[in-house]
């Protein structure tokens, strides 16, 4: 079975895992998850586990099912924090059905990962639960940012690694440990992910600066629309950022991060630079880890990948 092959069962397996005996249910599900999406997390579960000679497909496939499910309820949830519209070229669940049924549907979501679980060793619910965690404890600190109105650095830095790089962890170290590879192989795969996330996040919240919502097919460019930007470049000392009232998102994120290297005159392009330039520094130490590999077509894809994360235009 071809990589592709396996994403599309992937697929199908998301769909016929989240039909429910409440019709409404299957709906929103249903309407989220057939909207697509890159798949960045399935793709890396099937890969990590081809990486280390992995050849059991079917075992893995569920694995790579369950990330994507709890990848795609926290999107419904963040909408609902976010009061978002759009999200991958479609009205979102809360816009459609409202709050109170789009909570319920990523709650259902979440749930269903269990039902998927179950049958799976201890170690593997492990390494999905710890995940889901970091997910919580970092939405939870960027809305707790977000109202103290001040972000720096190493705050940013923190967001981002609960709220993505952990479940790229988690998907590496799924698809390598049901291989039952070495623990070298499995930390270096998950080194691997954990900047691979970092990377794919700074290059998200720079798309937000410069994209249109047709391009990203998702809501983009309210914290230019309310000043936002320009306000947080303003100073408060001790290295962070300051925005006006309790507005901190991608734009407040993005000038934290390259802040010590800002231009005297900052520009909108200044920043989008060097928030690249440092994706890109960190995909090539992602891609500096996979040299405790042996050389295959999946570290090939793996090394792909990395690139394409931050390259990519939507």
């Amino acid at each position: 079975m071809t990589i592709d092959d396996s994403l599309r069962a992937v697929e199908e397996l998301m769909l016929a895992a989240t039909r429910s005996s409440v019709p409404l249910l299957s709906e929103t599900t249903a309407h989220i998850l057939a909207a697509g999406g890159k798949r960045l997390r399935p793709h890396l579960v099937l890969l990590a586990h081809q990486a280390v000679g992995g050849s059991d497909v079917d075992y893995v496939i569920p694995l790579a099912a369950a990330v994507e499910i709890i990848h795609t309820a926290t999107l419904v949830h963040d909408d609902i924090n976010d009061h978002g519209t759009l999200r991958r070229g479609r009205e979102t669940v809360n816009a459609r059905w409202g709050t109170t049924f789009a909570l319920l549907t990523g709650d259902y979501m979440f749930t269903k990962t269990y039902q998927i679980m179950a049958p799976y060793p201890a170690d593997l619910n492990l390494i999905l639960t710890k995940a889901c965690i970091e997910l919580v404890e970092g939405e939870t600190l960027q809305i707790q940012v977000s109202k103290r109105g001040v972000l720096d650095r190493d705050t940013y830095f923190e967001i981002i690694s609960k709220k993505t790089a952990a479940l790229f962890v988690a998907c590496a170290r799924l698809g390598a440990t049901a291989a039952k590879a070495s623990h070298e192989s499995i930390e270096a795969l998950a080194q691997f992910a954990f900047r691979l996330g970092l990377a794919f996040q700074i290059t998200d919240d720079i798309l937000d600066l410069v994209a249109d919502t047709q391009q990203l097919g998702k809501n983009t460019g309210v914290d230019r629309r309310q000043g936002r930007g320009i306000a947080a470049v303003r100073e408060s000392g001790q290295g962070k950022v300051v925005a006006p009232e309790a507005a901190i998102a991608e734009t407040s994120g993005i000038l934290s991060l390259v802040e010590d290297n800002l231009p005297q005159e900052y520009t909108l392009d200044a920043v989008v630079e060097l928030g690249r330039q440092q994706a890109r520094e960190l995909a090539d130490a992602a891609i500096a880890r996979l040299s405790a590999l042996p050389p295959s077509e999946a570290v090939d894809q793996l090394r792909a990948m990395a690139h394409q994360a931050v390259e990519r235009d939507r």
